[in-house]
């Protein structure tokens, strides 16, 4: 019997894409930071000139999907993280948004082989976002970490 699992001692090893959306950056702002700060205590280099990461922004969550689709293409990536926040309002655009979010990053993953982590907020009031973005608990940082356990775990697989 053959166990398999990621780790989370080094990231040093992996190649890195986050897509961060800038709509509500007061919380995908700190999710990215909280979340870079993880990379960064796990071995990752997160300078400028860094091979290892690459950072793209788009206006929404909305856009994440068709953003990774591109960015899988450019590069081969171990594993992408797409950041956003959306905040329920009093219309359904916020179902729609996410909706379309989810589903466009499972199939990008899914047709690339390649794990996309799902690090957008789904909150009812600005003050939850903020809660899950530092004020309480960055999960930039779980994000991150999501991240390297299943980046770690695919180079193992493959």
């Amino acid at each position: 019997m053959a166990i398999f699992e990621g780790s989370f001692t080094n990231a040093s090893t992996l190649k890195v894409g986050i897509i961060v959306a800038r709509f509500n950056d007061l919380i995908t702002n700190q999710l990215l930071s909280g979340c870079l700060d993880c990379l960064k205590r796990h071995g990752l280099d997160i300078t400028e000139t860094s091979n290892e990461l690459d950072i793209v922004w788009v206006p929404g969550s909305f856009e994440l999907p068709i953003a990774a689709k591109n960015l899988l293409k450019k590069t081969k990536y171990d594993v992408v993280i797409a950041l956003g926040a959306v905040i329920r309002g009093e219309t359904s655009h916020y179902d729609v948004v996410i909706s379309e979010a989810s589903k466009g990053i499972s199939q990008v993953s899914y047709d690339n082989n390649v794990p996309i982590i799902l690090g957008v907020l789904t909150t009812d009031s600005m003050q939850q976002a903020l809660e899950r973005a530092g004020i309480k608990n960055n999960l930039g940082w779980n994000y991150a970490l999501q991240a390297i356990e299943m980046g770690s775990l695919i180079k193992k697989l493959n």
